[in-house]
């Protein structure tokens, strides 16, 4: 599963040429954009942008920021052949969409488009003359600094509303901590994480071993060791119990999935802000403790975290763990389904579409 992240973006725009003015993908856009500076690894990247129509020049015009978080947001919905809409993207959000969807048409990766639009009526549908978007073609890269058009002529977008997932009330015990000190709104996301990767097994038919010191969390006014499918004790699981020091290293793993007591279709450390070689490290003791036991070691973390987890997950004394890479909006995207949909049926390989192996 290929990944597009902030980083790819930002490291495609400093590679444009800084002594050019650039134009809109829009034609009907008159301005002109001139790239300022672009800060390595993951923005912001500062812009000029000015209407010579209106007398105006890259003199007076101000610098002005694109933001990482507005990057990230945008790479996150970034999948190889898949136009994407900046405004559907980012709504009223952002006053510089167009800017960079301009930057990201200019790198060689990335085209625009007019796919056709589903439109469905009273009943009725047809194909409509479709809205400009872009399109990430990594094999078929176009010169750098100038914009394409890739034509579409059999391809049609059906716009569904886009989804937000909600997460119900959870209370943190007072004492909880993890990994050091974190604030409380850190806390509450690394569970709201954790509650996920236990819905999604359930819905996959797995039981779920959360680390003991998390045992203590309210979710929906119970206590998360009185949840069905929540594992109380680790020595009722055999294939645990067959190994001797398995189950002290297993005790403080976040989130683990056991499947009729003989499998354990994953191993998850979450790691928000922590630091990846904590939970790496608790993987590997575990996997010491029973190496004949085959799994999925899975680092669960935030996009904008993938390249620390991919080079953690190679260093020598982990290799051996072939550590796999969950995004949180993949786990965001797989809850979803979930919670929306009656998923039954569906093999151990479904998961290996959401987690990105890391070792190469």
């Amino acid at each position: 599963m290929v990944k597009y992240t902030a980083y790819n973006l930002v490291r495609a725009v400093s590679q444009l040429p800084r002594n050019t003015n650039y134009n809109y993908v829009n034609p009907r856009t008159s301005g002109l954009i001139h790239i300022e500076n672009v800060e390595l690894p993951a923005g912001p990247i500062q812009i000029r942008r000015w209407n010579p129509a209106k007398g105006e020049s890259r003199v007076g015009a101000r610098t002005e920021s694109i933001s990482s978080e507005m990057i990230w947001r945008v790479a996150n919905a970034v999948h190889p052949g898949e136009p994407i809409n900046l405004d559907r993207i980012l709504g009223a959000s952002y006053n510089t969409r167009s800017v960079l969807e301009a930057l990201m048409a200019l790198t060689p990766e990335f085209y625009f488009c007019y796919p056709g639009r589903i439109m469905d009526i009273d009943g009725h549908s047809s194909i409509e003359h479709g809205h400009k978007h872009l399109i990430w073609l990594p094999d078929e890269p176009h010169e750098p600094g100038v914009l394409t058009e890739k034509k579409v002529p059999n391809m049609a977008i059906s716009e569904i509303p886009i989804q937000s997932v909600t997460y119900d009330a959870l209370v943190l015990p007072a004492d909880m901590t993890v990994g050091g000190d974190m604030d409380i709104e850190v806390l509450r996301r690394h569970t709201q994480i954790q509650i996920a990767l236990y819905l999604i097994g359930q819905q996959l038919g797995y039981r779920t071993w959360i680390a003991q010191n998390d045992k203590g969390i309210l979710y929906r006014d119970r206590p998360l060791i009185e949840q069905p499918g929540i594992i109380s004790s680790l020595s009722s699981e055999n294939i645990i119990s067959a190994f001797p020091g398995a189950e002290p290293a297993a005790r403080f793993i976040d989130c683990i999935w056991f499947e009729e007591h003989r499998f354990m279709p994953a191993v998850m450390e979450v790691e928000h802000t922590t630091g990846v070689t904590s939970g790496l490290t608790r993987m590997k003791g575990l996997q010491d403790a029973m190496p004949a036991v085959s799994t999925r070691y899975v680092i669960v973390a935030p996009d904008d975290d993938r390249e620390k987890v991919v080079a953690e997950a190679n260093r020598p004394q982990f290799r051996s763990l072939n550590a796999r890479y969950f995004s949180y909006s993949s786990v965001e995207e797989l809850y979803y389904i979930c919670t929306h949909r009656d998923l039954h049926g569906v093999t151990q390989e479904f998961l290996d579409c959401y987690m990105e192996t890391c070792v190469r």
